[in-house]
């Protein structure tokens, strides 16, 4: 039954799958919730549908822990990755749909200056955004596309394991947090004596995986990481912060001398259906090195701005060409503008139409 679910799931063209005891299973749809059945889901009825794909040490690990992740590949249809967890009503898993093979980046709809992010031999790549908006799709294009063009050693630790990935002219190592390693910091730490040409970290989630990550840049290694900020001022801001206060003038600099790019994108409904990425693209520079070495982040927007020549993008004109465009409309790019005022300023003035009511504060 759950593979039915799935199916439809695919066919729709949905991102997630909602299952929860007590609730009756639901999907989300151009980024909106919908419901999928009206029978709600018992505990019997939820672990009758979802225990045939959970793996016994999953399953043992979500009883002990409260929350356990697992992959679930569907031959001919898509891999999905699975957050099961417990709430107050018994258990809950969301299931999100990863495209069988990874996407080439022309598909991606990227700033054309993002195709020689895989030209790099070196330094740190930096993927950021919010839960859901594409950042370990848009990896898997990068690493495609190095995979397609490039001989390389490339080791990737995911948690799980999302886009897989056949080796062609790269040889592409890939490990899975909680079944081939115990943590990200031990498998960066291990993948140093592998002799990687580029390192994907699934997730920068602590200080010490932080740490190890730009320890590997300053050896001469490409490191692709993801962070959940929504700009690139805040990207290199949760970096530095993450370390102790004594630490980081230091740390400044070794960010500002590796740090190669900032990919920051968010999801956008489309007018006619689907989302589709909206992305701020900060590129390193040594102007850039010594902002970042002084402590001057609020700098960066200025930087954005100058750098147009370099394929460098804001992510506000990223938006104001998706409305030029008429693939989205003012209000649902306004609701996702990084300087709401301003924006709003820009809508009226093209006479476009837009919610009154979005990003004013209350009273």
């Amino acid at each position: 039954m759950i593979t039915e679910l799935l199916r439809v799931v695919h066919s729709r063209g949905a991102s997630d799958l909602y299952l929860s005891t007590g609730r009756p299973p639901m999907l989300r749809l151009s980024g909106r919730i919908e419901r999928l059945a009206r029978q709600r889901l018992d505990a019997a009825g939820f672990e009758q549908l979802l225990r045939p794909i959970v793996p016994e040490e999953t399953w043992e690990l979500c009883q002990e822990r409260g929350a356990a992740d697992f992959a679930y590949s569907l031959p001919g249809v898509a891999r999905f990755r699975v957050n099961l967890f417990k709430h107050e009503r018994g258990l809950a898993a969301v299931l999100r749909v990863i495209p069988g093979e990874a996407v080439e980046l022309d598909a991606l709809g990227l700033p054309p200056a993002v195709r020689g992010l895989a030209d790099l031999d070196s330094g740190l790549v930096l993927i950021t955004g919010p839960t859901g908006s594409g950042k370990s799709t848009t990896l898997a294009a990068l690493v495609h596309e190095m995979n397609q063009t490039r001989a390389l050693h490339l080791v990737t630790i995911e948690d799980p394991i999302e886009f897989v990935h056949e080796s062609a002219c790269s040889l592409i190592t890939q490990r899975e947090v909680g079944a081939h390693t115990r943590s990200f910091s031990d498998a960066l730490r291990a993948a140093l004596r592998e002799d990687p040409d580029v390192v994907l970290v699934g997730e920068l989630r602590d200080l010490e995986t932080i740490e190890l990550a730009l320890e590997a840049a300053e050896t001469g290694v490409l490191v692709l990481g993801t962070l959940h900020t929504n700009s690139a001022a805040k990207t290199v801001d949760r970096i530095v912060n993450v370390f102790p206060a004594e630490r980081q003038d230091g740390i400044r600099a070794m960010v500002g001398g590796l740090l190669e790019a900032v990919v920051a994108q968010q999801l956008v409904p489309r007018i006619a259906g689907g989302r589709i990425a909206a992305v701020e693209l900060l590129l390193g520079t040594p102007a850039l090195a010594a902002v970042i070495r002084q402590g001057k982040t609020h700098q960066i927007k200025g930087f954005l701005t100058s750098g147009r020549a370099q394929g460098m993008v804001a992510m506000d004109k990223s938006l104001e060409q998706l409305v030029e465009d008429k693939v989205v409309s003012g209000t649902d790019a306004l609701k996702r503008a990084d300087d709401k005022d301003a924006f709003r300023r820009w809508l009226a003035a093209r006479g476009e139409p837009v919610d009154e009511a979005v990003g004013l504060r209350p009273v």
